[in-house]
């Protein structure tokens, strides 16, 4: 999903109580598994899915993301993304 630099708005994620303190690495890692859990079910049209996708792009920096999505190419990231 590319970013068009002429329409971006800088959005923060909302407040999610499952992750209530300030370290928010857990937060980062379960919206980037629920974004490609949605896609797989829903599509990339899906608006749940987009906000997964908003999260974990303001959230998780760069070098993780680059890695997962490594990982998931090569069949070796720890969680199955098909269920």
């Amino acid at each position: 999903m590319a970013i068009d630099p002429e329409t971006f708005k800088f959005d923060t994620p909302q407040f999610d109580p499952r992750f209530p303190y300030q370290n928010q690495t857990k937060h980062c890692a379960q919206s980037y598994i629920d974004y490609h859990k949605c896609v797989n079910v829903k599509g990339e049209e899906f608006e749940p899915c987009k906000i997964f996708f908003k999260t974990f792009t303001s959230l998780c920096p760069l070098d993780w993301v680059e890695r997962w999505d490594d990982q998931r190419a090569a069949g070796k990231f720890p969680v199955n993304m098909d269920a």
